[in-house]
């Protein structure tokens, strides 16, 4: 019999490999076209992937830094507590350096230096197994994480609707299910024949690359639209929700994700389509007042001219401007769609009890164990 060939959701986005002491990852940058995995030990190639978007996605981005800064913690040769601190340190301020927007980067950090002073009177090799099952215990959060988003957003569309995402907040910007894609795949599941519209998502085509490749792969009815025609979809009646991502959302709602997403947002109140934002709460950032708090990351000019073309498109010496993610206000958002709910304006006091409902949770939680 002949083997049934893998599908890109049959691999893992982001793993640990416990025998190797290996960050494992899809290379994203070589989709569609080959699926490539990478299996990185040094932190100069895990720092690489993360800023070249070999591996990408807020959730992903979180879950490989835990890994990452957890394989750099086995290799701190010391039995001092403050040598060891110091140096893990140093680490975590390098990886943190690789992308400024996504907040994932920096939660997913932090969460780990806090097992670190946590536990600053255990031995060192007791502090590294704790730092493995805190790595380990992130990137299974995530799994549930997604597939929670999914089911709340769910209940938000009917079976058939039309649904416009942007980006990719797919399976492979997770662990598994993805964000935005969530309910896609939820629906698919329970024969809800969802039509989605998945802008190209310029300039680094991450839309018609990996979000179109991964929804036709699992069987979903995809169409890939280039990003000034998403107003035109809407007009004609096709689109009956927008799903997208996000990289950090601020205290008052605003939300920075992949560059365009404002466009979207401003077509799809003009038609009065609902624009719904998938984040995890380890995803909102309660310390940012507003989008404009937001640093917002720019990157190379050739991923604009160059990238995609045998030549460049543009002159030669003439400027260009890549922001990666833009800023969409919070009055253009319907809803702020997490694992504990669905976040309503005024989003000022429906996020903090959001947290307050996660907090409630954590506690039951820990009682129970």
């Amino acid at each position: 019999m002949e083997e049934k060939k893998k599908s890109i959701l049959d691999y893992d986005t982001v793993a640990l490999d416990e025998e190797n002491h290996a960050l494992v990852i899809i290379d994203q940058t070589q989709l569609p076209y080959q699926t490539e995995i990478l299996s990185l030990t040094k932190q100069e190639d895990i720092w690489n992937a993360i800023y070249l978007l070999q591996v990408r996605g807020a959730p992903a981005i979180g879950v490989a830094a835990a890994i990452g800064i957890y394989l750099s913690a086995r290799e701190i040769k010391t039995a001092d507590f403050t040598d060891f601190y110091q140096e893990f340190q140093k680490a975590k301020d390098y990886l943190d350096s690789a992308r400024p927007t996504a907040v994932n980067l920096s939660w997913a950090l932090n969460r780990m230096e806090e097992v670190v002073l946590k536990n600053k009177e255990k031995t060192i090799p007791e502090i590294v197994e704790r730092l493995h099952q805190e790595a380990v215990e992130i990137r299974e959060e995530d799994i549930w994480v997604c597939k929670t988003i999914g089911e709340y957003g769910l209940t938000l569309v009917n079976p058939g609707d039309g649904l416009l995402t942007h980006c990719n907040a797919g399976q492979l910007a997770t662990v598994k299910y993805g964000t935005a894609t969530a309910p896609m795949y939820l629906g698919q599941e329970k024969g809800y024949h969802f039509r989605i519209f998945s802008d190209e998502t310029r300039p680094l085509l991450q839309g018609a690359r990996l979000t179109s490749f991964e929804l036709k792969e699992s069987g979903l009815d995809v169409t890939v639209i280039c990003d000034n025609m998403s107003a035109s979809v809407m007009r004609k009646g096709w689109v009956n929700a927008v799903f997208v991502g996000c990289d950090r959302v601020a205290a008052n709602g605003d939300t920075a994700n992949k560059i365009g997403t404002s466009m979207v947002a401003l077509a799809a109140k003009r038609y009065g389509i609902p624009m719904y934002i998938c984040a995890p709460t380890s995803t909102i950032d309660l310390s940012t007042i507003s989008g404009e708090d937001i640093h917002i990351e720019e990157r190379p000019a050739e991923e604009v001219v160059e990238m995609w073309y045998e030549k460049p498109m543009a002159p030669d010496g003439v400027k260009v401007f890549n922001p990666a993610f833009d800023v969409t206000d919070h009055d253009l958002i319907a809803g702020i769609v997490t694992e504990y709910g669905i976040a309503r304006a005024p989003y000022t006091e429906s996020l903090k009890e959001i947290f307050k409902k996660k907090e409630e949770a954590l506690k039951a939680e820990e009682k129970d164990t």
